[in-house]
């Protein structure tokens, strides 16, 4: 069976830090409008800062992390476990499931998600996988 997937958007991990906060110097270099911060609601203290009107509707997001930060993309998939096999069988690894998304590690050891896709549509036209 089928499933469709593209990249998604970047995440800015910043350990330990406010996410407004660190969304404040994201904005300002990249020229794009920081909305108010959201803390999930599963009671971890997540906490995220969408930076809004990214080129090509990508999502770009600040994100409060305590591992040491990074940056790293996701990968939305209308399938996410037909497209975690996918990227398996090209070499990357499931790290775990988080919430409602796998966390993978590719080949040359970069960390990724593969995320529910949000809005089909919108966007770049994504990739058909067999």
């Amino acid at each position: 069976m089928s499933h469709r997937s593209r990249l998604a958007g970047f995440i800015i991990d910043c350990q330990d830090t406010d996410s407004d906060t660190a969304a404040a110097f994201w904005s300002a270099a990249l020229g794009l409008q920081a909305l108010p911060a959201e803390t999930d609601s599963d009671g971890d203290g997540a906490q995220y800062t969408r930076l809004r009107d990214a080129p090509g509707e990508l999502q770009v997001e600040v994100q409060r992390v305590s591992h040491p930060s990074r940056v790293h993309l996701d990968i939305e998939a209308d399938d996410i476990d037909a497209e975690a096999d996918r990227l398996e069988a090209l070499g990357a690894r499931r790290i775990g499931f988080v919430k409602r998304w796998w966390v993978m590690e590719a080949p040359t050891g970069h960390r990724f998600c593969v995320v529910a896709m949000k809005h089909p549509a919108r966007g770049q036209t994504p990739n058909t996988w067999e």
